[in-house]
């Protein structure tokens, strides 16, 4: 199911300007910022500003932000002169999300090891 901002979440703080975060950049569908956590020397997450609680609640009329999402990354990779870097979508607490906030963890800087968990 898709929302407008959820209280409480989070990513929906951050985007809203009330949370304080590194903003790498904000436009009117998405919110890019470092994570706080980062596994990499480059750990950037990628974040809708439309609440959409996970990958699994995805629906048909989302395919236009995902693919925001997606090409979002792939210029803020271009920025922080990554060359090669991962993108990463946890869903479910067992694969690992734990805010529930549709997110894109885009990770380089280092190298990569498959598989990766």
């Amino acid at each position: 199911m898709t929302e407008e901002a959820v209280p409480g979440c989070p990513f929906c703080q951050i985007v809203a300007g009330n949370r304080p975060a590194n903003i790498v950049r904000r436009d009117a569908q998405v919110t890019v910022f470092r994570d706080i956590n980062p596994q990499a020397p480059a750990h950037i997450l990628v974040v809708p500003n439309r609440h959409i609680r996970s990958l699994a609640e995805v629906q048909a009329e989302d395919a236009p932000l995902l693919g925001v999402l997606l090409s979002s990354a792939a210029e803020i990779a271009r920025q922080e002169g990554l060359a090669s870097y991962r993108i990463v979508i946890n869903n479910g607490s067992e694969a690992g999300q734990s805010v529930w906030h549709l997110h894109l963890h885009l990770i380089g800087g280092r190298r990569m090891h498959w598989p990766p968990g």
